[in-house]
């Protein structure tokens, strides 16, 4: 999606005045250009896009969405009958654990000035919510989704928001919106990898502790562990911008940035080190854990961890391992490879459940397949005695197997 023909980012992309200014010049012709590459320098870069208007037109982009939804001039509106029709669909099977969550929203920010105006709010999350469930009803919700809902609700226009979310649920956030959650603790599998690769004595010290830490943070793109929106808007901007794994990367990156206060934890307390890892640092340096994941990914890619050969090539991990070809994917892209994943999944648990038999009625079919041979072989020694001693030898070694 680069156009060679542009000029490239202007200056530095630090500070504040003139060099923000410039900055935001840069994103808005990365935004018009739909030049992937250079947005997902300037989010990374140090203050991500700045403001959220600006965000208003970058995270459109980055999703995938026309050029009619990145510029606010242009946006379409809908008709009211047209707005409205999702609610005719039928019934989603999971609105009512969508309600119950949303009733818990808005706890932290923002500051509404009473409680009608809260009440409005959270009535708009939970059409956001049922909306996009309703028009793609194979999609399963999963709590802390509303987490990540109300940052996109909080920062994009309205007729923005239903297709932003779809797209960010489909085709990065699919693996949590599986019938299981197996596939969202799959990922969690590569983090130690990760530690292991970049820090093996704190790998060594945290090896008695599964990596369970990290779910609440990676499962809701650390939305709901995160308690301002300044600094999970500016989170998104990365999280947008770069592929779906690199939010594994971040918690890596934190986890070592708590190295010293690890190390003065025993390794044989694992439920004290969980306890630990499972909220995030106060205060939050973002910048620092950006930067430091982004060393981290560069260094140890995905492909070279033990961990990775385990995740579905269907999984948004591995359908999106490229930014601009995962803009380009289309929503039935998206129900093909939630197709594929919940037919791998059915098949992982008929074979897990066949082994669970095959290990509880091992003794009981051993001996009942004995009892068979037993029978078919006391007939035939009766013609050939001689063999009964070496028969009766050969059984019980079988048995004690």
């Amino acid at each position: 999606m680069d156009d060679s023909s542009e000029p490239p980012l202007r200056g530095k992309l630090t500070g504040g005045g003139e060099a923000a200014a410039v900055k935001e010049h840069d994103i808005i012709e990365a935004c018009r250009r739909r030049n992937l590459g250079d947005l997902r320098i300037l989010a990374e870069s140090p203050g991500g896009f700045l403001t959220d208007r600006v965000r208003q037109q970058a995270w459109p982009v980055l999703l995938g969405l026309p050029t009619g939804y990145t510029d606010e001039s242009k946006i379409p509106t809908p008709q009211p009958t047209e707005a409205a029709s999702w609610r005719k669909l039928p019934r989603h099977r999971d609105e009512d654990q969508v309600q119950l969550d949303v009733n818990r929203a808005f706890i932290y920010y923002p500051n509404h000035k009473n409680e009608a105006e809260l009440a409005s709010q959270k009535d708009e999350l939970s059409d956001l919510i049922v909306e996009v469930l309703r028009r793609h009803p194979y999609l399963c919700y999963f709590q802390g989704y509303h987490d990540i809902c109300q940052v996109l609700l909080l920062v994009l226009p309205a007729p923005v928001r239903a297709p932003a979310v779809a797209r960010l649920s489909a085709l990065r956030i699919r693996d949590f919106m599986l019938p299981s959650l197996a596939p969202a603790v799959q990922q969690l599998r590569l983090i130690p990898d990760i530690l292991l690769a970049a820090d093996p004595a704190l790998w060594r010290h945290l090896s008695s502790t599964e990596p369970f830490f990290a779910l609440s943070g990676t499962l809701t793109m650390y939305a709901h562990d995160i308690t301002t929106l300044g600094e999970i808007t500016r989170l998104f901007d990365v999280l947008l911008a770069r592929e779906p794994v690199f939010s594994v990367y971040m918690f890596a990156a934190v986890v070592r940035s708590r190295r010293d206060e690890l190390f003065e934890t025993p390794a044989d307390e694992p439920e004290m080190l969980h306890s630990i890892l499972s909220k995030l640092p106060r205060p939050l340096d973002l910048e620092a854990l950006i930067a430091s994941a982004r060393v981290l990914y560069d260094t140890h890619p995905p492909e070279r961890l033990a961990a990775w050969r385990t995740i579905s090539r269907a999984s948004a991990l591995c359908t999106a391992r490229d930014a601009d070809a995962c803009a380009a994917q289309s929503m039935a892209d998206a129900e093909s490879f939630f197709d594929r994943q919940v037919t791998e999944l059915r098949w992982i648990e008929r074979r897990d459940q066949a082994r669970e038999l095959l290990r509880r009625y091992r003794r009981p079919a051993r001996t009942l397949g004995l009892a068979i041979l037993v029978g078919f072989i006391a007939v035939w020694l009766r013609r050939s005695p001689g063999l009964s001693s070496y028969v009766t030898g050969l059984l019980a070694r079988w048995m004690r197997l």
